[in-house]
């Protein structure tokens, strides 16, 4: 087993509030992602399960053992680090098996599990090279070797792919991915990357100012933002936002601003009657604005005129004035229109999401 909970956690820096009552569990050989801006808590929560910091309050229990008061080296955990955390003096086979020989595992041991370690990621070699001889992404791999070789119950990420490049990074997120399909570990990983969490996790944990804001999978929480943050904060590019009023016409709900009149689906909210009156925030992701071009037709039109397109490849941002609102929509390239045209836009009703603008919590079904 290596489950760890995290129970009504609280931590302060004097009077700063930095985690305030996460409640999270996490299964065995669970892939989490712990996912948030900077400054959320996310770090600060990977540090204390790993005891480099102590708990204000709360437990935390790791197979149900409470670990509070338990020394980092008897928790049987390993954690990478965002800057590799390497001995620059030290060639890769010597950091891989620093702690082993602190242990004084036996020599043999040391060398089959080092071996193991460098076959998984390819290391086997840059052995006797020194980490200035290594690229980021091999430092990187090294710090990982130097994980597991301990074979630890849980293994913590903290942002460990946050200082190399774009291209490094999309090839380590798919050798990490890998790594866990072999492994088949416990996994807690910290990132603001939201893609790192997306294509990565099993189940993610959003943070925003030291509090939970939702935890599920990466399709329910990209499906059904539970709130207003984390509708913000999953997705890219990231959701349109709609302010204004609920209003009845004849059976219809309507929101309505000063340059918007939207139809709202019965089956989204419900009882229409009920919702009336309501100040509310609609969502709708930059996929789900429609576009009209050529024969195409659009219902329940909104007029606009488009500002800036930006050409992706095979895919285009239009960024679109609707009286004072900007909308993106994405559309396939080559749109054909120059900024300052005319155009007419729908939205896909069955994939918008409804917020209420005071709690800003999820309304709609």
């Amino acid at each position: 087993m290596a489950t760890v909970q995290f129970k009504k956690i609280v931590k302060k820096f004097g009077d700063n509030v930095v985690l305030n009552g996460v409640d999270v569990d996490i299964k065995d050989h669970e892939f989490v992602v712990i996912v948030g801006p900077s400054g959320c808590g996310k770090t600060t929560l990977l540090r204390m399960l790993a005891g480099l910091e102590e708990v204000t309050d709360g437990e935390i229990l790791i197979d149900d053992l409470l670990v509070n008061e338990l020394h980092p080296s008897k928790r049987e955990i390993a954690m990478v680090f965002q800057d590799y955390a390497l001995y620059p003096h030290m060639t890769v086979e010597e950091n891989m098996s620093f702690a082993l020989r602190l242990r004084k595992t036996a020599r043999a041991e040391i060398d089959a599990r080092v071996s193991e370690a460098s076959n998984i990621l390819q290391l086997n070699k840059f052995l006797k090279r020194m980490p200035k001889q290594l690229s980021g992404g091999q430092r990187q791999r090294v710090a990982i070797g130097r994980a597991i070789v301990r074979k630890p119950k849980v293994f913590l990420f903290d942002e460990p792919l946050s200082n190399l490049d774009a291209k490094l990074r999309e090839e380590m997120r798919v050798e990490i991915a890998k790594l866990y399909q072999r492994l088949n570990a416990t996994i807690i990983y910290v990132t603001h990357d939201q893609v790192e969490a997306m294509t990565l996790a099993g189940r993610i944990v959003i943070m925003n100012k030291g509090i939970v804001q939702q935890v599920g999978s990466p399709i329910e929480v990209y499906r059904k933002p539970a709130n207003l943050f984390v509708a913000g904060f999953i997705g890219s590019p990231t959701m349109n936002f709609i302010s204004g009023k609920l209003a009845l016409e004849g059976e219809k709900l309507c929101l309505t601003n000063e340059n918007i009149k939207l139809y709202i689906p019965p089956y989204l909210l419900g009882d229409a009657e009920k919702h009336a009156g309501r100040e509310v925030i609609v969502g709708v992701r930059p996929d789900d604005v429609l576009v009209e071009r050529g024969g195409d037709k659009c219902s329940e039109k909104v007029e606009g005129v488009l500002e800036v397109c930006e050409l992706l490849g095979h895919r285009e941002n239009l960024y679109i004035k609707v009286g004072s609102q900007r909308l993106l929509a994405t559309v396939e390239a080559f749109f054909n229109r120059s900024p300052g045209s005319a155009v007419s836009l729908c939205f896909n009703y069955k994939n918008m999401h409804v917020f209420d603008k005071a709690t800003e919590q999820r309304i709609s079904e």
